[in-house]
Parts: structure tokens; C-alpha cells; sequence
């Protein structure tokens, strides 16, 4: 076959995606949109934003696209899926209404206590002045969620009321989210380690990939303010089988069994973030795609062809043998730009991507990059996504490290400390 495949969004998550698309025997062309400046060295760019959707079908029955990946949670939520599907146009991904499992915390949160799905004790409010009246009644920490979008950052943990208060007052006062902070989740903090889990689905079936492990806060020892994403290993050798088997049958297929009872069957990466402590499992939160920087380790490990994979949920016979993994570990360091998350500069010029690549097992996923001429330059908070592989996870890190140590751009913050936690 000579498959053309359209590859929605411009991230570390897209550029890795693609980079295992490629790999597929079956496919001979690749569009991007917008893609970026490491995705142009496989794809086609395309200028085209994640959220025009009209657009985007346009252009994939112009080029008779043969199936379209979408990568953001943005584009999900507005609801790309549901147009492709009226315009009989293949598409990976779920729907509006099964996207509404990560755009609205608050439907989430309702979906998991109607199936017994283990989470958080919580309340959801839309009105500032009651939220504020039941911070007088919380345990401490506690945790304030913007229900809505926020890209990776509308989560914050509350040490005393002052601090809860004051997160209510950004969120549903000052907008700092914009229209996603309208409803609030209030919710017990849970002990124990965060833990991400993705299953690609057919709507009734799933299959499980293996556990990785995202460091979000900006700094070492898990300090300063949520990200997007710092940096991710997998697998995580403490999760059990016992874990594993309390997360496919009391979390994954409830929550695909909830989704289909409620109209919303569930085509595509649902990806839970999990807190384990102990045999204690319970949902932090449901996304409904690939995480970011998650995906850039799952792809470096992945040993199948995915589009046969997407293949085969879209068209509703998922079977879970056609996924197979490789052995040994994969990493990923993310390359930041100096102020993110807050204010960042761009148009920074970037060097070392080659002398890096040559490294055994190193792959560099790009996330905020273009490229003018032959240089690269930064575009974005999270710019690379420095990956490696090996046999054991501090091979794997070590490579991963002296990858970093070659790349430069003005103002680079990554962390130091990606895979030291104690498990």
C-alpha cells in the first residue's frame, strides 16, 4: 500500500509519532500540521492550526488522506474527530464526547464514581464563594483543579486554606485559565507516586502499554511550578502485577464500559495518570490521547507497526497480540526554554541535534522548534526531547545525559535528576 497519513499537532509527542509512522512499510507519505522544524525533516509541514477543523478536512480530501493521527487535546475537544467521521474520513482518535474525559475534570470525576472507578474524594463548584466556604472544612494539602484545559499547568496543590484560597481566586477570579477555570474540582491530595498508564482502544477492548513515570514540576526534586513535562522513563520496575491488574479491570475497561454506556465509545489513546502507594491504585485524572513526553519514550520501544495499529482500533478489531514491545528501557530529558514555564524568549539559535544524534541509541524529538535554513531555532517553552534507550534504566539515563551535554541554546533549563525518585 501506499498509505497517506496526516498527522494532527506540532510537539515532542507529533515529531515522535511520525518518526514511528515513517517506519511503517505501508506509507509513503507523511503531512504534518502544523508540524515543526525536526518534523519537516520527515513529513510535510502544513500551516494549518490544530483547532481548524474545517481546514483540516479540506485539506485531507484534497489529498485523499488514508487516515489522520490527531495528537493535542485541544483538537479532541473541539471536536475534529466527529468532523472527519460526518465526512466519512478515517481518523485515530475519540470523539467530542469521549474527549470530554480529560476537557472537563468535572465530567471525569462524575464518570468515575457513577462506574466505582478508584479516585480522590472531591467536589466540583462553580461558584467561588461556595468552593471558598468548603476550603473551611478540607484536610491539608489539598487540591485545587481547573476543569477545563490548561495545558498540563491547572493543577495546584494547596498547602493551607490561604493557598487554596488564593489558587480559587486565580482561577475562577482572575482568569489565569481562561474559560477552563468557569467549574472547579476540589479534591483530597492522595499519597504515594504518580505513575502514567496509556491503552489504545477499539471502543471495547484494550491494550495496555507498559508503565512510565513523567516528572512534572520545572526543577530537581520535584520543585517549582507543574509543566507539561520534564522528563519520563519506562518501564517502572516497582508497579506490580498486582497494580497491573487492578488498573486494567477496576480503571481502564470501567471507564471505556462507562464511556460507551453514556453514548461516548472510546477510539483512541486513553492515557490515566495513576497514584500508587502500595496495592493502593487510584486516578489522579483520564486524558484522552498520547501524553507528552510520554510518547517519546513509548515509541522508541514499541516493536509493531502502528499504523496497523491505529488500523485495527479504528476499525473496531483491536487484537491485543498485535502489540509487542522491545526489551530494556527508553528515556526522555526535556531541553527547556530558560523562564518556562512562565515568560520565555525565542528565535534562539540551537546546536549540537547531529553530534548528539550520532550516539548510540539517542534519538532528539523536537517540540518548539523551525527552522530557518539550515539552523534550528527555539519555538516554544519545552524545545527537545532528548531520547535514549538500554538495556538497563541507568545505561539508558547515562546515554541520555551525555546526549544533553552536546546540545546548546541560550537560556536551556533541563533537569538533572530524570529516574533518581525512590521507588
Amino acid at each position: 500500500m501506499n498509505r497517506k497519513i496526516l498527522v494532527i499537532g506540532g510537539g515532542g509527542r507529533e515529531h515522535a509519532l511520525i518518526w514511528k509512522i515513517a517506519q511503517s512499510p505501508s506509507v509513503n507519505k507523511i503531512y504534518a500540521a502544523p508540524g515543526n522544524g525536526g518534523i519537516s525533516e520527515l513529513a510535510e509541514n502544513v500551516a494549518i492550526g490544530i483547532k481548524e477543523v474545517d481546514k483540516l478536512v479540506a485539506f485531507a480530501k484534497e489529498k485523499q488522506i488514508d487516515l489522520t493521527v490527531v495528537g493535542p487535546d485541544d483538537a479532541l475537544a473541539v471536536g475534529v474527530v466527529d468532523a472527519f467521521q460526518k465526512e466519512d474520513l478515517r481518523i485515530f482518535g475519540p470523539t467530542k464526547a469521549a474527549a470530554q474525559i480529560e476537557a472537563s475534570k468535572a465530567f471525569s470525576k462524575d464518570l468515575m464514581k457513577k462506574n466505582n472507578i478508584p479516585t480522590a474524594n472531591y467536589f466540583n463548584f462553580t461558584d467561588i464563594d461556595e468552593a471558598k466556604k468548603y476550603l473551611k472544612s478540607c484536610s491539608y494539602p489539598t487540591v485545587v483543579k481547573a476543569s477545563g484545559l490548561a495545558a498540563g499547568k491547572g493543577v495546584i496543590i494547596c498547602e493551607d486554606q490561604t493557598q487554596a484560597e488564593n489558587a480559587l481566586d486565580e482561577i475562577m477570579s482572575d482568569k489565569i485559565f481562561g474559560s477552563s477555570g468557569d467549574t472547579v474540582v476540589i479534591e483530597d491530595f492522595l499519597q504515594g507516586q504518580e505513575v502514567s498508564i496509556h491503552a489504545l482502544s477499539d471502543g471495547n477492548k484494550a491494550v495496555i502499554f507498559p508503565t512510565s513515570q513523567d516528572h512534572k514540576q520545572i526543577f530537581d526534586e520535584d520543585k517549582g511550578p507543574n509543566t507539561g513535562g520534564m522528563g519520563v522513563i519506562a518501564p517502572i520496575d516497582w508497579v506490580t502485577d498486582s497494580n497491573m491488574q487492578t488498573i486494567k479491570t477496576k480503571i481502564v475497561q470501567p471507564v471505556l464500559d462507562g464511556l460507551r454506556n453514556e453514548d461516548a465509545n472510546f477510539v483512541g489513546c486513553l492515557y490515566p495518570g495513576l497514584m500508587i502507594d502500595g496495592d493502593k491504585v487510584n486516578t489522579v485524572e483520564f486524558n484522552a490521547r498520547f501524553g507528552d513526553p510520554e510518547t517519546e519514550v513509548y515509541m522508541r520501544l514499541l516493536d509493531s507497526d502502528i499504523v496497523e495499529i491505529f488500523e485495527s482500533c479504528v476499525d473496531g478489531n483491536l487484537d491485543p497480540e498485535e502489540v509487542q514491545w522491545k526489551s530494556g528501557y527508553a528515556v526522555t530529558v526535556v531541553l527547556a526554554s530558560g523562564g518556562y514555564p512562565g515568560k520565555y524568549q525565542t528565535g534562539l539559535p540551537i546546536s549540537g541535534i547531529e553530534e548528539a544524534e550520532k550516539l548510540d541509541n539517542v534519538i532528539v524529538f523536537h517540540a518548539g522548534t523551525k527552522k530557518a535554513g539550515d539552523q534550528y531555532l527555539t519555538a516554544g517553552g519545552r524545545v527537545l526531547n532528548v531520547t535514549a534507550t538500554g538495556e538497563t534504566l541507568n545505561e539508558a539515563l547515562a546515554t541520555a545525559y551525555k546526549a544533553v551535554d552536546l546540545i546548546h541554546f541560550e537560556g536551556v533549563h533541563y533537569r538533572t535528576d530524570i529516574g533518581k525518585r525512590p521507588s
